[in-house]
């Protein structure tokens, strides 16, 4: 495994990526991010590496797992997985993120975690959030609003948005509106908008599009332009002016390959309106990702 996430960093640094997403729920992600680090040679400064805090990993590597991951945004947590993150990363780790922020963790209103998150930041780190669910853009309204002695510590947003989810998009252009740096993850909406969300599955109906109604108008846009599903995905993210970083989720070259080629692509002013036709109502996208299966 630790090979293998070596070799995709190598092709993604190859291909000039700079942006590096890590967590420490993240299995070993930390520790075989930082031994790359070590044997290339890369200097803090030369790769932006982002990491996050708040989840635990449970899985132990096994699919069936009953709980894959613990979510815990106490004070307690963020100042423990806090020093395990620098004893890996050290001075490359450039942010530093709540993972999964939501209204009702309260992390927003923890005025101790709020208070070390304004240390970590007046030590030169970002200190930014991700946020999930269907009510993403809430907690992107209320994290802008945040203060801790007059002043915010966030300056980084992560967020899903995609074709069949794009709810978040204003939420979004406020924050980099306000000078935040704004990431956008899950921009296949976990293998919906990609081939395998496309074919035939066996019993489904024979045409049926296995991903639902909105994938099947995506998929219709993208052979109408003589594209794959996956590239017209990355592009109607990539176009957006606010959107800073694109986390491309790939496993291996080739799917990197395909993400890379879609910076600096346009979307034809006729497909915007037809893309817009495929979103999905929030609660039902999230509750169509949580039935996904764990892999």
């Amino acid at each position: 495994m630790e090979r293998r996430t070596h070799a995709m960093l190598d092709a993604a640094y190859g291909a000039g990526v700079r942006y590096v997403d890590a967590a420490r729920s993240y299995g070993r992600a930390e520790e075989f991010l930082a031994s790359w680090l070590r044997l290339r040679g890369i200097a803090p400064g030369e790769v932006t590496v982002g990491s996050k805090w708040g989840y635990r990993y449970t899985g132990e590597w096994r699919m069936d797992a009953p709980v894959q991951e613990v979510k815990d945004h106490s004070l307690a947590m963020f100042l423990r997985q806090r020093r395990e993150t620098e004893a890996l990363l050290g001075a490359h780790l450039r942010l530093y993120q709540v993972h999964s922020a939501t209204l009702d963790s309260g992390v927003l209103q923890d005025t101790g975690v709020l208070g070390a998150l304004a240390e970590v930041a007046s030590a030169g780190v970002v200190v930014g959030l991700s946020v999930s669910g269907p009510r993403q853009a809430d907690t992107v309204r209320r994290a802008l609003e945040v203060e801790v002695d007059g002043v915010n510590p966030f300056s980084s947003v992560q967020a899903t948005y995609n074709i069949l989810e794009p709810s978040a998009g204003p939420a979004l252009a406020d924050a980099h509106d306000r000078g935040w740096g704004v990431i956008v993850k899950e921009v296949l909406a976990n293998g919906r908008l990609s081939r395998s969300g496309v074919d035939d599955a066996p019993g489904d109906t024979p045409g049926e599009v296995r991903g639902g109604a909105g994938v099947a108008v995506a998929a219709e846009v993208a052979a109408d332009r003589g594209v794959e599903l996956e590239e017209l995905a990355f592009t109607s993210a990539l176009v957006q002016p606010w959107v800073d970083v694109v986390l491309s989720g790939a496993v291996e070259p080739a799917q990197l390959d395909v993400a890379v080629a879609c910076v600096g692509k346009h979307l034809h002013e006729a497909d915007v309106g037809r893309l817009a036709a495929a979103a999905e109502e929030p609660e039902a996208y999230w509750r169509r990702r949580s039935a996904l299966p764990w892999h």
